[in-house]
């Protein structure tokens, strides 16, 4: 049974090394056993050997029987930059996943990183990373400095995306209110599913998987609260003008083409994620290799489920690799 890790993160070395130049909005230190801090409001992240050291990483998934994993960067985005900087850093980016898809053939494939603070550029190198790096889509975050990915200014991405019928992956950064989070990692812990709950929410009321039909949307954390929130969502449909104003269905119809990762270890949470969007739209994920992250916990929980082998196997590995075109 083929294990393709769709929800897990990388920072290249050359990006962690130009993020230290200081010629970056982010602020790195270095923590006591040498792995670089990144801050962003609420949060940070320790990048330890896992984030940054591929050969290392691989004898990771070797040893956990992992086959592939599906490289993304991850909070705090390169859309914190000012948009020249976030461009320069988005593309030195691509070209260091691209490098290891490459020279790890077969271990490791990519979503693209993009400047989303800069819409035209986040278009130009979307195209590039997937016609000249052969990725098969991009990354997002559930919002870009406040800005709903709903928001008009980011419609010529997804007339892009819907050419290229590519893979729209969503992931949380810190959401509005972010200040009252800051207690408890409520934050990373509350606040990065409501993030994602949101982003998906506004995308559908907004008429966008409708008007771009192409594009793949996938959701990390088993889509926030999605699946648990969808029935609301529809009452919501049929309570307000506004709430039908862009879409012709359900919110729930949209939403239930959506993919979702399994980074929510809880078998009773994957069960519900199941009978929402059906067991050919969840994909393995570990968050590997942040704190609250595992690949066991990944591994365990899918092993868990009372579900078919067709099924699991598709969970584990066939629905990505279907998605990705993964050979």
């Amino acid at each position: 049974m083929r294990i393709i890790d769709f929800h897990n993160h990388y920072y290249p070395p050359a990006y962690l090394d130009a993020l230290r130049s200081g010629q970056s909005a982010v602020e790195v230190s270095i923590d006591a056993d040498g792995n670089p801090r990144l801050y962003y409001p609420g949060d940070y992240n320790i990048a330890v050997p896992g984030h940054r050291d591929i050969d290392y990483r691989e004898k990771v998934l070797i040893e956990a029987g992992v086959d592939t994993q599906v490289l993304t960067l991850t909070t705090p985005g390169t859309h914190v930059e000012t948009p020249a900087t976030a461009a320069r850093l988005a593309a030195l980016v691509n070209d260091a996943f691209a490098c290891v898809a490459q020279t790890k053939r077969g271990r490791f494939t990519a979503l693209a990183t993009l400047p989303l603070n800069d819409p035209a550029a986040s278009v130009k190198e979307l195209e590039r990373a997937c016609r000249d790096q052969g990725m098969r889509g991009a990354m997002l975050f559930g919002n870009v400095n406040g800005v709903a990915l709903s928001d008009r200014r980011f419609w010529p991405l997804y007339e892009a995306a819907d050419d290229l019928g590519a893979v729209l992956y969503i992931h949380p950064t810190n959401p509005a209110n972010v200040d009252a989070m800051r207690d408890f990692w409520l934050m990373p812990l509350v606040g990065f599913l409501f993030d994602t709950t949101l982003a998906a929410a506004s995308l559908v009321f907004a008429g966008i998987p409708e008007r771009f039909p192409r594009i793949r949307w996938a959701l990390c954390h088993l889509g926030g609260t999605i699946p648990y929130l969808a029935e609301r969502l529809d009452r919501g449909f049929e309570a307000f003008a506004e709430c039908r104003a862009h879409i012709s269905k359900k919110p729930s119809e949209y939403l239930k083409q959506f993919y979702y990762d399994t980074v929510n270890f809880n078998p009773e949470a994957l069960k519900l994620g199941i009978a929402f969007a059906g067991a050919d739209h969840l994909l393995a994920g570990s968050d590997y290799p942040h704190q609250i992250g595992s690949i066991p916990g990944m591994l365990e929980s899918l092993r868990g489920l009372e579900i078919s082998e067709e099924d699991r196997g598709a969970i584990f590995g066939g629905n990505a690799a279907r998605l990705l075109g993964v050979g």
